[in-house]
């Protein structure tokens, strides 16, 4: 059996099953940044269930152009006013340079290498923060998960300031 039909075979016993959501906007107003890696099970690590999260997912979990246009309409369309950054141990992006990851793919992006995972977060927090448009947002935090033993590191907190 190919991949590709086992992905269908498994979609017949999911959509005969499958919990039925039928908001688009997430019920805890929460969205998660999370990276691609495939150890990490977003929902399970953070207790959560369909319906309640948007999950935003690419390498190294680090705030994009395309993540901030994902959040924009998450935060004005959909209700989300709570954003977690949630980059993890092990991750193929730390310790290596653009050039190195240029050089390694061929490919003249701009990669968001982590040198220090606290550092990567203030600096994707404070983007988040910044960004004129993401006003709706309240909250933001920055966490560290353990790919081996599944625990999270609270990092870094932002907390927009109550208007007077």
């Amino acid at each position: 059996m190919t991949e590709i039909a086992r992905l269908l075979t498994a979609n017949e016993g999911y959509a005969a099953a499958r919990a039925n959501v039928h908001d688009s906007h997430p019920g805890r107003h929460l969205a998660v940044l999370t990276c691609m890696d495939a150890r990490i099970d977003v929902f399970a690590a953070l207790g959560l269930h369909l319906g309640e999260a948007h999950v935003i997912r690419n390498a190294g979990g680090r705030v994009t152009e395309d993540v901030l246009r994902s959040l924009a309409l998450s935060s004005h369309v959909l209700g989300v006013d709570t954003v977690v950054v949630m980059q993890h141990t092990k991750c193929g992006l730390a310790g290596v340079t653009d050039q190195e990851l240029r050089d390694l793919t061929g490919a003249e992006l701009g990669f968001f290498p982590i040198d220090r995972h606290a550092e990567a977060l203030r600096e994707d927090i404070g983007l988040l923060a910044s960004t004129p448009y993401l006003t709706p947002l309240k909250v933001v935090a920055g966490f560290v998960f353990d790919v081996e033993s599944g625990e999270i590191d609270d990092v870094v907190r932002w907390e927009r300031a109550a208007a007077k």
